[in-house]
């Protein structure tokens, strides 16, 4: 076997949504903080991504994670989460099973019944409480970067929609937030193929006609997601809503989105809706669960934020190396449009 570029990943996924965590095989380059280590991937070594999320080796369904020591002298844990079509600040899901394999494969020593691992994310420092037991992370509570509104009561013109209400908020990603009742959705897992369609189109147009700018960071500057909110609703005094969030080139989040989460947090604390320390309970298109309150309230520059908590679990799903054939004519990989939106 004569494979080039030999990458060891190990497989995960947070309540549903595939986060796979390389270990082994790629040298990070060198830079003052995560963020700017991020930019010198995007701009000089994307072969990385392409190669883990492109057919024949990858795929487009899922993201990929890189594992790494970290920058800051505060962090036990460094990482890069690679999506499809973007490399972005923060993930919760991908944080959730990047810190799971951390522990569980060595890479930070577990200590029972809690480890804290602090993690040095492009976005900016995130700590993890995880809860341990007979050798293995059973749950992830993390406080996330301060999340804010960027955009409220908004309204965007899309194509074969018209005017629609939209929000804008960012939780480690920027988040246009619609409403998903009014567009005509129940948010089922039949109709994930007409929300990813629709979703795109919204992300695009707001993208456009909603300039939104981190006022800490000018580097976070584009709105990457699409998240359709459910209705708020009380079960046994518990806040809950469900939720779907479109990742590009057009998938949906199989788990409830950690940053997604973080600003619909900002969203619904700006609104009057959710108290500080109030417990929030959002679910993902496939039913399952992240736990979230607002911990506190802060800013981000001169801009009222706050700092959002998410809960939620991961699981290993196997170990995997992948390679290059010198003589393959696909080196890195490529797409085909039948099964996404685009």
């Amino acid at each position: 076997m004569r494979l080039d570029r030999m990458i060891t990943v190990v497989g995960a996924h947070a309540e549903g949504d595939v986060g796979r965590v390389i270990t082994g095989g790629f040298n990070p380059p060198s830079a003052v903080t995560m963020f700017e280590r991020m930019e010198i991937m995007e701009r000089h070594q994307d072969w990385l991504r392409q190669l883990m999320l492109s057919d024949p080796r990858g795929s487009v369904n899922c993201a990929v994670n890189l594992m790494m020591a970290p920058i800051r002298d505060d962090a036990d844990l460094g990482m890069i989460v690679m999506e499809p079509d973007y490399y972005v600040p923060m993930s919760g899901g991908n944080l959730i099973c990047t810190v799971t394999v951390a522990l569980e494969t060595g890479f930070i020593p577990m200590q029972e019944p809690q480890t804290v691992v602090r993690v040095d994310t492009p976005a900016g420092l995130v700590e993890a409480v995880c809860e341990c037991s007979d050798g293995r992370c059973r749950r992830v509570t993390f406080r996330n970067v301060a999340s804010f509104v960027m955009h409220r009561d908004a309204t965007v013109e899309v194509s074969g929609l018209g005017t629609i209400a939209a929000d804008v908020a960012y939780g480690g990603m920027i988040y246009c937030i619609v409403d998903a009742e009014t567009l005509g959705f129940a948010l089922a897992r039949g109709e994930a193929r007409d929300l990813v369609g629709v979703g795109e189109r919204i992300k695009e147009a707001a993208a456009e006609q909603l300039p939104s700018v981190h006022p800490e960071n000018p580097g976070i500057h584009t709105i990457n997601q699409t998240l359709f909110a459910g209705p708020l609703r009380i079960e046994k005094g518990v806040k809950r809503s469900k939720n779907t969030v479109v990742v590009s080139p057009g998938r949906l989040d199989r788990c409830p989105c950690g940053t997604g989460t973080s600003a619909r947090l900002a969203l619904l604390h700006a609104r009057g809706e959710l108290a500080t320390g109030e417990t929030f309970v959002h679910e993902s298109i496939i039913d399952t669960e992240f736990r979230s309150r607002v911990v506190e309230t802060t800013t981000a520059g001169p801009v009222a934020a706050i700092v959002p908590e998410i809960s939620g679990r991961a699981w290993l799903t196997g170990v995997s190396q992948y390679g290059v054939d010198p003589e393959d004519p696909f080196p890195l990989g490529y797409r085909l449009g039948d099964t996404w939106f685009r």
